[in-house]
């Protein structure tokens, strides 16, 4: 049944009782207690009472007052007060979850869009200018986006492993079609014998270094947010499913139904009654709020520094630059490389061989070739601010829960009589407890014992979510000895964003490194064709402000040169 349902049915209750319950004193009949039992509860009518009677079977329904309930209708009664809290709680958390799961989906798709984004950026880099081993780069590629979409999404892979293979694999192509200049066909176990040379050569000097900080500061950050909002929705779910104890079915029967065994179906539990009851049946739950509180406000504070080198926006999409350097720097230390190669591996017994080209499927390259600057708006920092603005209102959720419901749904208004249990009376005079279990002591309505083994689950979870929140905050003291599954990577990775990263000392502390590629393949490498983009030109800009601009000029000299070196080996 749902909300909706839930409301119109409480409405149809009221209508059909309209001129039973006027009679709260000295009722005659029980016909319009049968006609709601029997709608409410699809129960047949047949054993129930016509006329009031006395009930001396009745557990929690005891009146002095002659009775239209019977022990049977009692317990459907008392299972449909279960019922009808649980559906109260379901109506008033399902904004909260729908929030919490909305952004979850929205957050994993637009990742998904990143990562298929950046791979396709990386993929046109080979093709565009070193199109004579795209093909070869392919897999290595592939393999190493599938592994960030693997690791971001929970899967227990290692940064620093994939980083290392992706780089691993690459040193061999880069020798075999660059640093010897030609298409040779050179044995597997050659090519293997680079490839394990590559750590102790290190012919792309700082750069897997520099991408395994990038990736592990903006990898691990999203993976936890994720991760966080998931538990949300847990926590959400259970606590929608609420298991009542004895204790507190009985207290919902009475302050629920029955009034209804004595004629008076429209009456509604006085402010005071309804919380003492709400606030015995939910004080477990309302245990949660101190860490629900803290849980979103960690939140916050990740998605607040998840910006930079630690925004996983920026370090996805500008991954082929840093691929692209790597390539250069190799290339312009490739007489030294060839001599260490050499010495480790020997010379190869080398075979000329046609080498396959790029071919790059023309829908795509129309749709991928221009890197486009993205709508700032559309950022998916701006998407977590949006969502941590709407999500600060249920900061104290669960600490309010029970006055909440009383307030808008369940409690008569101020003035009006109400029940209080036993009669309709003018107003609630027993003390009224607080929230918590602590307050519960003093509860006139409801016993509350011993601890509840699910909430108490659910709080050491989110306390555990918590501490990964807090630690995977990008701040230098939280970062030096954290890194995904299987660690390893601990002393590459800090906080700090130094020039290394493309960071500046001043301004933003972030340079903007991307490379505009056009939307056509040139025949020959023309230098014309790497230039800084203008924002006008719908390109994304190389910004140099700050102490930021002498590192990215000694990148781009770095390419340039490199470039004058490629141009008679390439093609």
């Amino acid at each position: 049944m749902d909300a909706q349902t839930w409301r119109v049915g409480c409405l149809c209750l009221l209508l059909l009782a309209l001129v039973g319950s006027t009679r709260s004193h000295g009722v005659q009949s029980c016909e319009e207690v049968r006609k709601l039992f029997q709608w409410r509860l699809v129960g047949p009518v047949k054993g129930l009472p016509d006329s009031p009677r006395a009930g001396p079977d009745l557990q929690v329904c005891i009146a002095k007052k002659p009775t239209c309930c019977t022990r049977k209708m009692e317990e459907r009664y008392q299972i449909a007060a279960r019922q009808d809290m649980q559906q109260v709680l379901q109506t008033s958390s399902s904004t909260l979850k729908f929030l919490i799961s909305r952004n979850a989906a929205a957050f994993q798709e637009t990742l998904e869009t990143l990562i298929r984004q950046a791979e396709n950026y990386t993929s046109i880099l080979f093709c565009n200018t070193y199109r004579n081993m795209a093909l070869e780069a392919a897999a290595s590629i592939q393999e190493f986006f599938a592994d960030v979409g693997l690791y971001l999404f929970g899967a227990d892979v290692n940064p620093e492993e994939f980083v290392n293979r992706f780089f691993d694999s690459l040193f061999p192509l880069v020798y075999n079609h660059l640093i010897n200049p030609g298409v040779m066909d050179s044995s597997l176990e050659y090519s293997e014998c680079i490839r394990m040379a590559r750590r102790d050569i290190g012919p792309f000097g700082n750069i897997p270094q520099r991408v395994l900080g990038q990736m592990g500061r903006s990898l691990l950050p999203s993976r936890t947010f994720l991760q966080a909002l998931n538990l949300g929705i847990e926590v959400i779910n259970t606590t929608d499913h609420l298991h009542f104890t004895k204790e507190c079915s009985r207290a919902l029967l009475r302050m629920q139904y029955c009034p209804h065994c004595q004629g008076l179906a429209l009456s509604k539990p006085c402010m005071g009654y309804c919380l003492n009851v709400l606030r015995g049946c939910l004080a477990h739950m309302a245990e949660l709020n101190p860490h629900w509180h803290v849980y979103i406000r960690s939140l916050e504070e990740l998605s607040d520094a998840m910006h930079g080198t630690y925004d996983i926006e920026h370090v996805l999409l500008n991954f082929h630059l840093l691929v692209n350097d790597a390539v250069m720097q190799a290339h312009l230390d490739g007489q030294k490389l060839a001599e260490q190669v050499n010495k480790i591996c020997g010379r190869p017994n080398r075979i000329p061989t046609q080498s396959p080209r790029c071919s790059f499927d023309g829908s795509k390259e129309k749709h991928g070739m221009k890197i486009s600057t993205r709508n700032g708006e559309e950022t998916l920092a701006n998407r977590r601010k949006e969502f941590i603005n709407s999500l600060r209102l249920y900061r104290t959720f669960y600490g309010g829960l029970a006055d909440e419901l009383c307030a808008n749904e369940l409690a008569a208004g101020d003035g009006e009589p109400c029940w209080n249990g036993e009669d309709i009376v003018k107003s609630y005079t027993q003390r009224v407890v607080g929230n918590g279990i602590k307050a519960q002591s003093g509860n006139p309505e409801v016993k509350v014992k011993g601890i509840d083994p699910v909430i108490n689950q659910i709080i050491d979870k989110l306390k555990h979510v918590i501490q990964l929140l807090q630690g995977r905050s990008p701040k230098p003291s939280k970062w030096e000895r954290h890194t995904g599954s299987g660690g390893g990577a601990a002393e590459q990775i800090s906080g700090d964003c130094d020039d290394e990263d493309g960071c500046g000392g001043s301004g933003s502390g972030e340079v903007k490194r991307t490379l505009k590629i056009t939307d056509w393949i040139p025949d020959e490498m023309n230098l014309n064709d790497v230039k800084q983009i203008h924002p006008t030109d719908g390109g994304s800009t190389l910004d140099t402000t700050g102490a930021g601009c002498a590192a990215a000029t000694e990148t781009m000299a770095l390419t340039l040169m490199g470039v004058v070196m490629l141009l008679p080996r390439l093609w």
